[in-house]
C-alpha cells in the first residue's frame, strides 16, 4: 500500500483509493489521471491473480461481458476474470470506477481542469482514436509479449522484472513472479511461442503507428492527453524485454515515455 499523488484534490475528490496490481502498465495510465487532475489518492496493490475476487469483494461490479480480447475473441479465464472485475479500480467518495477510459471520462466530468482531452472536436476524436487502440490493442500486445518471456526465463527481462519504469512486475519476488507470469501466460493469456513469433513479427507495425500519432501531433503536445497517459504504459512495459529494448528505444514515440515514465535512478 502506497499513497501518492503530489497536488492537493479539493473536498470532492479527497478520498480517492486505486486499486491495482504489481507493474501493471494499465494502472500506471490511471494512476497518470489522477496526478494529471492533481487528485490525491492511496495506491493498494492486490496479489496479482487474486485481485478479480477482491475487487469484486470491495464492490466493484464487474462486466457481464468480456472485456479483453486474445486473437479477437476472450479466453475461457480471460472471460471469467472479466466477469469478477478487473484493476485498475477506482474508488472516489461513494463512486466506483473500472477501466481506464471511464476512470478517464469520470475524472474529466468531475474535475475538468486540466483536461484529458482537447475541447476542439476534431483533435479529440483523433486522441480518443488513440486512445481506443492503447486501451485494448496495444495493452494486451505488450502484455502478452512480456508475458511470454518473462514465463520462460527471468533472465530475458530487465532487472529480472523487479524493477523498471513500472516497478516490479507481478509481485515483488522473482519466484512468484515468475509463477504468475506462467500462470497468466498459460492460462488466461496464450502467451506461448507461436504468439510470441507472431507479435514480435508485429512489433514493428505497431512501433510505427505510435509514432504515427507522435508525428501527428496526437501525442507528445506540450500538455500530455488521455492518449499519451494509454500509449506510455505500454511502451514502458516492453521496455523491460532486453532483446527489443533498443529497437523500442530508437523510436521518436519513446520520448513519451521518457516524460511520463522516467526510468528510476
Amino acid at each position: 500500500m502506497a499513497a501518492t499523488g503530489e497536488r492537493g484534490a479539493d473536498a470532492a475528490t479527497s478520498a480517492a483509493t486505486l486499486y491495482v496490481i504489481p507493474g501493471s502498465h494499465a494502472c500506471a495510465a490511471a494512476k497518470l489521471m489522477l496526478e494529471r487532475k492533481g487528485i490525491g489518492y492511496r495506491a493498494v496493490e492486490l496479489p496479482t491473480g487474486l485481485h478479480p475476487q477482491l475487487v469484486r469483494l470491495r464492490g466493484f461490479p464487474g462486466s457481464p461481458a468480456p472485456m479483453r480480447l486474445i486473437d479477437g475473441k476472450p479466453t475461457r479465464m480471460s472471460a471469467m476474470l472479466d466477469r469478477l472485475g478487473t484493476v485498475p479500480a477506482l474508488s472516489i467518495g461513494s463512486e466506483k470506477v473500472q477501466r481506464n477510459r471511464e476512470i478517464a471520462r469520470y475524472l474529466e466530468r468531475t474535475v475538468p481542469a486540466p483536461p484529458l482531452f482537447p475541447k476542439d472536436t476534431e483533435r479529440r476524436g483523433a486522441v480518443e482514436d488513440a486512445e481506443a487502440w492503447a486501451d485494448e490493442p496495444l495493452q494486451m500486445f505488450a502484455r502478452r509479449l512480456v508475458l511470454v518471456a518473462g514465463a520462460r526465463n527471468l533472465g530475458e527481462m530487465s532487472e529480472r522484472g523487479g524493477r523498471g519504469r513500472l516497478g516490479a512486475l507481478l509481485a515483488g519476488n522473482a519466484p512468484q513472479r515468475q509463477l504468475a507470469a506462467k500462470l497468466a501466460a498459460r492460462s488466461t493469456f496464450r502467451a506461448d511461442a507461436d504468439a510470441e513469433r507472431r507479435l514480435l513479427a508485429e512489433l514493428g507495425d505497431v512501433l510505427d503507428r505510435a509514432d504515427g500519432y507522435l508525428a501527428a501531433g496526437v501525442i507528445g503536445a506540450a500538455e500530455p492527453n488521455v492518449a499519451d497517459m494509454m500509449i506510455a504504459p505500454s511502451l514502458a512495459l516492453l521496455d523491460y524485454r532486453l532483446d527489443i529494448r533498443d529497437q523500442l528505444r530508437a523510436r521518436p514515440a519513446f520520448a513519451v515515455v521518457e516524460r511520463l515514465l522516467p526510468a528510476p535512478a
